[in-house]
Order: C-alpha cells, then sequence, then structure tokens
C-alpha cells in the first residue's frame, strides 16, 4: 500500500492497510453482526487474497469486499457459501459518499495481489482453541487437539445415548461438515477417517454430529468453532471433501420429517417457499 498504517472505517469494521496484510477490527455494539463480535479481529495476507471488489449497498452505500483465494481461510472453507451477505465477515459497508475512498483503496489492494487460484494451506488464522458451544442434542468442546461431545439427554436420540458421550482426536479426523443453522436441519459433523462405510444421513442418528435448532449452535458460536476443528484437521494430514449426497433414507423417516416441516410451517416458523422447497428436497431423497 502506498502508506503503511491507512485506515478505513465503515459500519461495523475498519480495515487497517498494513505492508503485507490487511487487519480488519470488528466493532463491539449491540448493531454489530454477532460473528463479527466473536471474531474479533482478521488478519488477511495479501497472498491470501484473491480479488477485490466494490458493489453498490442498500440505502445509499457501497461494499467493499475482499474474496480470499479457495483454501486460503478455514472460516470461509467451514461456512461453504452459506453465511449471508450482512454476515460476511470481508465486506466493509460505507456511505455512498465514501465511495471514492473505497474505490481509491479497492485499487490499491488490488495493486498487492500477486497470486491466485487455490492455496495449498490456510493462510489465514482460525479462531483459538479452547472453544465451547451448546447444540441441541449436546455440549461440543475443542481443546486444540480433541472434540468432544456430551449428550443432553433432553435433546439427544437413543442412537445417541446408546452410543454414550464422544471424543474425537483431530487425527482421527478427515473433515468437517457445517450445515448453518438458520436453515432447515442444520448440524456440525465430523467426518472420520476410519468411516469406510459411510456416517449415518441423519445428524440426530450420527454420534459424530450435532443437531441446531431452537437458538442452539448459533452461527457466531458453532461456525468459529467448525473453522478451529477444521484448521487443526488440516494441519494433521489431508481434508476430506464433504460427500456430494447422502445415502437414501428410509421412506417411514422421510414421511415423519415432512409431518414435522409441516407443522413448522403451520406455526409460522418456516415460509410458504422454505416449506416447498424442504419438502421436495426430502421427497428427492426417496
Amino acid at each position: 500500500m502506498s502508506r503503511m498504517g491507512d485506515v478505513l472505517a465503515g459500519f461495523h469494521a475498519a480495515w487497517e492497510f498494513e505492508s503485507d496484510s490487511v487487519l480488519i477490527r470488528y466493532e463491539r455494539g449491540i448493531r454489530t453482526p454477532k460473528l463479527f463480535q466473536t471474531l474479533g479481529e482478521r488478519r488477511v495476507p495479501y497472498a491470501a487474497i484473491g480479488a477485490v471488489t466494490l458493489t453498490p449497498g442498500k440505502r445509499g452505500t457501497v461494499a467493499l469486499r475482499i474474496e480470499p483465494r479457495p483454501g486460503a481461510d478455514p472460516l470461509l472453507e467451514a461456512a461453504a457459501g452459506q453465511l449471508k451477505e450482512s454476515g460476511d465477515p470481508y465486506r466493509l459497508v460505507l456511505p455512498a459518499e465514501r465511495e471514492t475512498l473505497a474505490e481509491y483503496y479497492g485499487d490499491e489492494l488490488r495493486a498487492q495481489l500477486t497470486e491466485s487460484g487455490p492455496t495449498e494451506e490456510f493462510l489465514v488464522e482460525a479462531p483459538e482453541a479452547p472453544m465451547h458451544f451448546k447444540a441441541y442434542d449436546a455440549k461440543a468442546t475443542f481443546d486444540g487437539n480433541i472434540v468432544r461431545f456430551r449428550w443432553f439427554w433432553t435433546g439427544a436420540s437413543s442412537a445417541k445415548w446408546k452410543a454414550g458421550d464422544q471424543s474425537f482426536p483431530v487425527t482421527e479426523l478427515s473433515g468437517v461438515e457445517w450445515r448453518s443453522p438458520e436453515v432447515f436441519e442444520g448440524h456440525l459433523r465430523l467426518l472420520r477417517r476410519d468411516s469406510a462405510d459411510g456416517q449415518p444421513a441423519q445428524a440426530d442418528q450420527d454420534p459424530a454430529a450435532v443437531v441446531f435448532g431452537l437458538g442452539y449452535g448459533p452461527v457466531h458460536e458453532s461456525l468459529p468453532f467448525a473453522a478451529a476443528v477444521l484448521s487443526a484437521v488440516r494441519r494433521s494430514g489431508p481434508v476430506a471433501a464433504v460427500p456430494a449426497s447422502a445415502p437414501r433414507r428410509d421412506p417411514a423417516d422421510i414421511a415423519e420429517r415432512i409431518r414435522h416441516l409441516g407443522e413448522l410451517h403451520e406455526a409460522g416458523l418456516v415460509t410458504d417457499e422454505e416449506f416447498s422447497s424442504k419438502k421436495a428436497e426430502l421427497l428427492a431423497e426417496l
């Protein structure tokens, strides 16, 4: 950058431009997204950035965005495209009258970019362990080396109770699968190296998974947790890709889930569009 230490402040965050990276500091306050508050700050090396964009925002704003290279950031790798625009930690929103200034810094950033394409390792630091959060059916903890699930009797399925509380050293894992709690059937699943025969399709029946819902497993708690685990797994060996498709479910189970989905729809917790979309997904698994 032309002047190391320059700061560009926007809504909820400020970007400080350093000699080799952008330091993003998030504000604290009731209007700042909880994920940003949990992260506190993110240091993004220029080598981790694939592109920089400037686009019109809503209600008289513009948005300057860093696009990390694929594989550079464990947080975005774990999120797998499920973050809402308002929850994107690399999107700086500014008043429209500061568009010229944002464009200047965008051009300065682009001039620093020398790499493109996927990275072979994470270039942005993962959230630090130890970490923990409450899912609907368990308390999940991670000390940096071992992930532990301790089941709740009020939420855990009989299959999980039968299996007992679980401990997973990261050396026994090949990856993670995070599904946002902001959609139907959110969960965090640990992918095991020794599961050659696959894992149960339903997260509520899989002792290597915890399920979200009803305020449990919110994005600002479960996603940084997933990113920290993913980073530790990557350091211990290759990370497995999330399976493209899961085994087909039992028809009786599909019928039960459609019934439950209908109850959520009638209660106004699921929109007409969400109900139709999810019902079609479930029927496609028959």
